[in-house]
């Protein structure tokens, strides 16, 4: 099994995520659970140090340069890599920025060099999605933080059932995602996410769901037909239980503890 690369899907995932409704829930939830932790490490450090792995188009990262922080990016996709020099260049944040293309597990990382690691929408497709938080978490200064993003096995199971594609349900092992498919192979569930954490001495401070209603809704209908509606209820119950275990993906910050802690 190998990593997926993403070059024959970047554009595919530029138009219908990030140039839509989709994109705009899932970077709304992201930064919203990340704000007021960065903003605290902004006051007591100043200028920070990012990790974006599979940094993909660079949005978060992007927004992070533009707030003065200095940014090394990492994505095995070369379209990915292309459209994220151009979109950083464009912002004028290029001089914040530097780069490496390829795998994550070839990038050479100092240990305690990083205030924040993002790595959004990479954990289901490696192939051995176990190795990627202990190759990540030397590298974090001690009480930095990792914000992660991975798709929700849950919400698959539970947008199937609403679409009534039970044949689908009942035979998953002949309905593995095609190479031109946005969902994953690798899927992780939440415990084993958690799991991985706590070995790793990362301690989850938020948790949020990302678009716990808006990919079910088969009839847009009163609300949904206004966009700052859907955006300003979807962060309201991201954050609420049992809806937030709901999200087509889940966000979690977690800090670096002590190993002794």
């Amino acid at each position: 099994m190998l990593d997926t690369n993403f070059d024959a899907l970047a554009d595919r995932l530029a138009h219908r995520v990030y140039g839509g409704l989709k994109g705009q829930l899932r970077l709304a939830v992201i930064w919203r659970d990340l704000l007021p932790l960065l903003e605290a490490a902004e006051q007591r450090f100043g200028q920070l140090t990012i990790l974006d792995v599979g940094g993909g188009l660079a949005q978060i990262s992007q927004r992070l340069a533009e707030r003065g922080h200095n940014v090394l990016y990492n994505d095995l996709s070369q379209r990915m890599f292309e459209q994220a020099v151009a979109a950083v260049k464009a912002a004028g944040v290029a001089q914040r920025f530097s780069w490496h293309k390829g795998s994550y597990d070839s990038l050479q990382l100092n240990p305690e060099s990083f205030d924040i690691i993002l790595c959004h929408a990479l954990l289901e497709w490696l192939a051995e999605p176990a190795k990627l938080l202990p190759a990540l978490r030397p590298a974090l200064k001690p009480g930095g933080l990792l914000s992660l993003c991975y798709y929700n096995p849950a919400g698959k199971v539970y947008r199937n059932l609403i679409r009534g594609n039970f044949d689908m349900l009942n035979n998953q092992a002949e309905y593995e995602s095609d190479g031109g498919s946005l969902t994953p192979n690798y899927p992780c569930e939440r415990n084993t996410v958690l799991a991985w954490l706590a070995d790793t001495s990362l301690q989850v401070v938020e948790e949020s769901g990302i678009r716990v209603f808006h990919d079910y809704v088969v009839e847009r209908r009163g609300g949904h037909q206004n966009e700052q509606q859907v955006l300003e209820m979807e962060l309201r119950y991201s954050k609420l239980e049992p809806y937030k275990w709901l999200g087509r993906y889940q966000h979690i910050v977690a800090r670096a503890v002590d190993v002794l802690q």
